[in-house]
């Protein structure tokens, strides 16, 4: 086979490009003349030819070295680095090298760069874009047999003449169907270029005769040449033209005009102009919105589209450009050693907050360092900054397959049964606080129940003379009054936040002792943020409880505050002394947990007592559990005796897991 064959043109089979040639240009079925250079007059396949090129352009193109056994870091040592990442010759920058070579394979459907190499030694020293319309690509067969490609360049301006072997040239291909080059999109899209292109001058066209189709000058009588050319040189003069469109006409001698234009609503032509933006999108595998079609994107959406981008049209053209640089500028004992990859973080960075939730994910699991998210903000390094984090949680994987018995847990069972005596400090430390809870709970009962009293006396059952009934107006107050700043709120935490703190700290004292740690825990802190949250569930629970009483209440206004005044006096018998035992099983369940964290505990085990009442704490006794794992989970169901199930309401990090549950947390220890 000699070179390019199939580019050799004969009278009796034309190249196409000669065809072209003779008839003046490539037309389509719109009637328009497009090629590569006409094509990009259209604004939507220009935008969508800019937005790949960019955006290829705008990633940074690295070599890396492989490690062993594993890893990676740039070969910023090898010479190709700085051609394909600073600066490929002494004219452009790399991105501008990517952005032509790219604009090339969108448009003519190859991107093609002479490689430029030392005479003597082979290091490739510069690269710098060939220009499209004129090379040539075919195929020649070697002495070995094999196939090569051939790219033949003629410049007639400055008299350049040669033929290039692959490996002195870089070739970035589109989409292709022989192996050799890609399509041309503008050939191929040259109907869908051309209507969009007939459009445009049409409304150019339109705008340009005043922005009013043509029409007919109507004379009842019979005119010389003359008089025609005259009348119609006149119309022409007076309205012809954007300045002179909406002019008043005055018809004399009978004449009259009939528009025999089609108007530009009936002809669909906005219709058209916003189909040949989304059919540009179609040639070019872009998101509508990448070429300025917004019409369905929406602010919940546009991520998603900008990630599909991402993942679709432009990761293919990385890949390609990966592989051509592998393929063609690295010699094949290289190839083993170092490939090119592109760094996309820029495109799929999110938004702020969604980037340090994911920045705090890797540095406390360990494989990110402080350093390491300072350098993907663009942020200078810090001293200490470089090391890695780990929980104290973490365990190998056997140790959390249910049935592996290890000699460590033999010995963590052991050392429960051991602890189960040492936990009488703590619970005789919370008896002693049971009954100042149940006091305190009893002061804020008592307080709602004086506060209830006196708006249903005000707003439910009136004296006369002193109002009428609202049972809005008794909602309304009733709100205030369990608001978060409201005065039930307020008295809680005075109450709860010095009480709960104290026995916290007695709890930590014991609890710290139990595992023979001799620093100092200070819970405050965690103490005042426990008794707030507990304070606003109560809060919280009581308006919920008194707004269920009214809309269950069916009858009058008297009715509603017998049920309300019925309900706030069943907290005064009962709720304090339910509240003493679940505050002091929990409170100090949590402090305990808390205080063997801070000592580096990394396992607890529930231990249940009158485990022969309970189906549920029998269920759970015994369990060790990771002391950040949930004994049970959110939404988890505990079977009973019974086959009853339990649900739970949260996660279960500690007792009690029910009402009256008075099971205890045991450390474990190695």
């Amino acid at each position: 086979m000699g070179f390019l064959r199939s580019a050799l043109s004969g009278l009796a089979t034309p190249e196409k490009w000669v065809e072209d040639w003779m008839r003046g240009g490539s037309t389509n079925s719109a009637g328009i003349r497009v090629d590569q250079d006409t094509a990009l007059t259209y604004s939507p396949f220009f935008a969508g030819v800019r937005v790949l090129s960019e955006d290829v352009a705008g990633l940074p193109l690295f070599l890396y070295e492989r490690l062993q056994p594993r890893g990676k870091q740039r070969a910023t040592e090898h010479p190709l680095y700085t051609l394909l990442h600073d600066q490929p010759n002494a004219m452009m920058s790399a991105a501008w090298l990517k952005e032509v070579l790219m604009s090339h394979a969108l448009t003519w459907g190859d991107g093609v760069a002479h490689v430029v190499t030392h005479p003597r030694t082979g290091v490739i020293e510069e690269i710098w874009p060939l220009r499209p319309d004129r090379l040539t690509i075919g195929v020649k067969r070697t002495g070995a047999g094999r196939f090569e490609r051939r790219y033949r360049y003629d410049d007639d301006v400055n008299g350049i003449h040669t033929v290039l072997l692959p490996e002195q040239v870089l070739h970035v291909a589109g989409l292709g169907f022989d192996g050799v080059r890609g399509y041309p999109v503008v050939e191929l899209a040259a109907n869908s270029i051309g209507l969009g292109l007939a459009t445009e001058h049409h409304g150019a066209k339109v705008f340009s005769n005043g922005a009013a189709p043509g029409g007919a000058l109507s004379h009842p009588g019979n005119l010389s040449p003359e008089a025609r050319r005259r009348m119609a040189d006149d119309w022409e003069n007076i309205h012809r033209g954007i300045d002179r469109a909406h002019r008043v006409a005055i018809l004399e001698e009978g004449v009259t005009f009939q528009q025999v234009g089609v108007p530009n609503d009936s002809a669909q032509f906005l219709e058209t102009r916003k189909l040949q933006v989304s059919e540009m999108a179609r040639w070019l595998r872009l998101p509508p919105h990448k070429v300025g079609d917004l019409d369905r994107a929406t602010f919940s959406n546009i991520e998603q589209q900008q990630l599909d981008y991402v993942s679709s049209a432009l990761n293919v053209w990385l890949v390609r450009w990966e592989q051509a640089v592998l393929t063609q500028l690295l010699l094949p004992e290289e190839r083993k050693k170092y490939y090119a990859e592109f760094l996309v973080d820029s495109l799929l960075r999110g938004d702020t907050l969604t980037r340090y939730q994911a920045y705090a994910v890797g540095r406390n699991w360990g494989w990110l360092s402080a350093n390491d998210v300072r350098d993907r903000e663009n942020m200078n390094p810090v001293p200490g900054g470089d090391e890695y984090l780990v929980p104290l949680n973490m365990v190998p994987a056997a140790r959390a397959v249910p049935g592996l018995e290890t000699a460590a847990a033999a010995r963590a069972g052991r050392w429960a049964r051991l602890l189960a005596g040492r936990t009488a400090a703590r619970e005789s430390t919370a008896e002693a606080w049971a009954r100042k809870l149940k006091e305190s709970d009893q002061e804020v009962a008592d307080l709602e129940a004086e506060k209830l009293a006196a708006l249903v006396d005000e707003h439910l059952r009136p004296a006369r003379g002193r109002g009428r009934r609202s049972l809005a107006a008794f909602l309304a107050a009733l709100s205030v009054l369990y608001a978060d700043d409201g005065p039930i709120m307020d008295r809680l935490v005075g109450l709860w936040v010095p009480l709960m703190t104290a026995l916290a700290g007695e709890v930590a004292e014991a609890a710290a002792e139990e595992v023979a740690y001799e620093e100092p825990v200070d819970l405050t802190v965690w103490a005042a943020a426990y008794a707030r949250s507990h304070a606003a569930y109560q809060v919280a629970s009581s308006y919920g409880q008194i707004r269920g009483v009214v809309d269950r209440t069916e009858g009058t206004p008297e009715d509603i505050a017998e049920a309300v005044v019925e309900r706030f006096t069943k907290w005064q018998e009962e709720r304090p002394a339910q509240t003493a035992r679940w505050e002091s099983t929990q409170l100090p369940a949590a402090a305990a947990r808390e205080t063997w964290k801070s000592a580096g505990v990394q396992q607890v085990q529930w231990v249940a007592r009158g485990s022969e009442t309970c189906p549920y704490c029998k269920r759970l006794d015994g369990t060790v559990q990771e002391i950040e794992t949930p004994f049970i989970a959110k939404g988890d169901e505990v079977e009973g005796n019974d086959g009853e199930a339990l649900v739970a309401k949260r996660n279960t990090f500690h007792p009690p897991v029910h009402p009256g549950c008075d099971c205890q947390l045991v450390p474990v220890i190695d």
